[in-house]
């Protein structure tokens, strides 16, 4: 899982990003390409 300042750009690398709040943190998830997990903070 990457760990970024901004997740805004990792948004639009792939069509089944998600962008998830979960506990106060934002969070990129993709059910069919598990590489693109990222979190924000």
């Amino acid at each position: 899982m990457k760990i970024r300042n901004s997740l805004k750009s990792l948004l639009g690398r792939h069509r089944e990003n998600r962008l998830v709040r979960r506990k106060g943190r934002v969070y990129i998830i993709n059910k069919t390409q598990k590489r693109y997990k990222a979190r924000q903070g």
